[in-house]
């Protein structure tokens, strides 16, 4: 089966997979940082919602890696070198599933010729191909936007439209079309990744991460927000019995309750507990709750100087390696490296 007659094909038979979807992001010279890390972490808390049955154990249905051009210590826009799992060369060898190329405000544009064989290779292959900011140049320059609308940042449209007159831009913030994604900046990267959620594992997981991920959002909105910093459920609309649930389960981080005493505490039985969380917040009550801590935890790690050990039992964990687990499913880094990351990013 070719790829340019059955597109629509070969995006299925490339994602039936065993395993996890493995994901590639390619960082130029200058990345944007914060637009590499939403999209990143969009991902990530995927991996935390995704789940076969009632555990909170995270099932990790992305498996993600970052390549350097030329080197595997990139400088990032923010001044801060990111280390990557190896250099552009290793993907010769094997592909990823999804590969996207992430630029920024002060990256080269001239054309890379090993990344754009590379590009050329991939959209052969079946590979899922996207662009952050001003990425998508990359993939204009090896010939694979002719058939896609294309997001980009607004300072690089005049120079698209005059290298590649006949690629279509749109003002969109993000574009998802024909197995290609772009989108405009870092504030559309977020949303960017959370529509190719949709189209991986649909609606319900996709909800759950907003849930997540959209806290700051919510509070500049509304205001809303508890004290520990926990995103106040927007449940206006929710059965009182559910108002109740989550009112519990944020007053009862430290020493959770179980499903089972929520259920009773709201009058409830444990199935009609499920039904309620399942229906209005697409996640079970034990998967709800897991976020609810991971978030204080990451509250705990940022703004105190406890140990972690005592971030994890304050964040209601029997222990630190549990603890330490559950976290970097959520983040992608163990929570004594998430906290050396932020010190560093702070200096």
């Amino acid at each position: 089966m070719k790829v340019e007659h059955n597109p629509a094909g070969v995006w299925k038979e490339r994602l039936q997979v065993k395993g996890p979807v493995r994901v590639g992001f390619i960082l130029l010279e200058h990345f944007s940082l914060p637009a590499f890390t939403a999209a990143y972490d969009a991902l990530v808390t995927a991996n935390l919602v995704s789940h076969t049955d009632d555990s909170s154990e995270c099932v990790q249905r992305y498996e993600l890696q970052s390549y350097g051009v030329h080197q595997q210590q990139v400088l990032s826009d923010l001044g801060i070198e990111i280390s990557t799992v190896d250099q552009l060369s290793v993907l010769n060898s094997q592909l990823p599933d999804v590969l996207i190329v992430c630029g920024g405000f002060r990256c080269e544009l001239s054309e890379n010729r090993h990344l754009s064989a590379v590009l050329k290779r991939a959209v052969k292959q079946g590979v899922i191909l996207g662009g952050i900011w001003n990425g998508a140049i990359s993939l204009a320059h090896a010939g694979v936007l002719q058939e896609t609308g294309c997001a980009l940042h607004p300072q690089n449209h005049a120079l698209m439209r005059e290298k590649y007159p006949l690629i279509q831009l749109t003002d969109k913030s993000f574009q998802f079309e024909n197995r290609i994604l772009t989108c405009a900046g870092g504030a559309s990267a977020l949303d960017m990744m959370l529509k190719l959620v949709t189209h991986l594992q649909g609606d319900a997981i996709t909800r759950a991460v907003r849930e997540i991920l959209s806290c700051d959002r919510f509070a500049e909105t509304s205001g809303r927000v508890t004290q520990n910093g926990i995103r106040l459920a927007d449940c206006n609309d929710y059965p009182d019995a559910l108002r109740t649930m989550i009112q519990l389960m944020q007053g009862n981080i430290e020493e959770p309750l179980t499903v089972d005493e929520l259920a009773a505490l709201a009058g409830l039985s444990r199935r009609k507990t499920e039904r309620l969380f399942q229906h209005h917040l697409d996640v079970s009550p034990s998967r709800y709750y897991m976020q609810l801590r991971i978030k204080y935890a990451r509250s705990l790690l940022l703004q105190s100087r406890a140990s972690v050990t005592d971030i994890a039992v304050a964040s209601g964990f029997v222990s630190s390696s549990h603890f330490s687990n559950c976290f970097k499913g959520f983040f992608g880094l163990s929570p004594t490296d998430f906290r050396e990351q932020q010190l560093q990013a702070s200096v």
